[in-house]
């Protein structure tokens, strides 16, 4: 890679690599994962910068990439035997993406990985359907019907707990 991309690309990452870290953990619930998988989307963007460098989307095809490797880390068989119940020696860090509530991102951590990458793309990082559809490789009726279910089920999530306290 010439200098000059090299040094563009150094640029980009610095000054959208916290967006980024925002979107992952929304869509993951855990920073350290969040890091991880910016640093993955990061090493793929560089490889194709000289490229994708000269397009009017290639922020969209960041998180694209990002997405996608949400969704592929999600299918590793090694995750989905690991158990995440136990008890943790330690407390550990905690803090919320600025303007979303712990509530939200409860409830998030509760809807299948489909659901929450199309709610997050959607509304958290304000993406047109059509990009969406472009991120998760699949239609745009499948963005809709996605967000359209993820967001009743958040719906539901939400009012669970107010039900719960009107019936005592």
């Amino acid at each position: 890679m010439r200098a000059e991309d090299d040094l563009a690309f150094r640029e980009y990452a610095r000054s959208r690599s916290t967006t980024l870290r925002r979107t992952a953990y929304l869509l993951c619930g855990d920073w350290h994962l969040a890091e991880d998988l910016v640093q993955t989307a990061l090493v793929k963007l560089y490889r194709s910068w000289a490229r994708v460098r000269a397009s009017p989307t290639f922020d969209n095809y960041t998180r694209q990439i990002l997405v996608r490797c949400w969704l592929d880390e999600r299918r590793r068989p090694w995750r989905r035997r690991e158990q995440r119940d136990g008890i943790v020696p330690d407390t550990p860090y905690h803090d919320s993406p600025e303007g979303i509530s712990d509530a939200l991102l409860a409830a998030l951590a509760k809807l299948p990985h489909k659901q929450r990458a199309a709610v997050v793309m959607r509304y958290c990082d304000d993406m047109s359907i059509t990009d969406v559809a472009a991120a998760m490789r699949c239609s745009e009726g499948t963005v809709k019907s996605q967000t359209s279910r993820g967001l009743d089920a958040l719906r539901q999530i939400v009012a669970r707990p107010e039900s719960a306290g009107r019936s005592s």
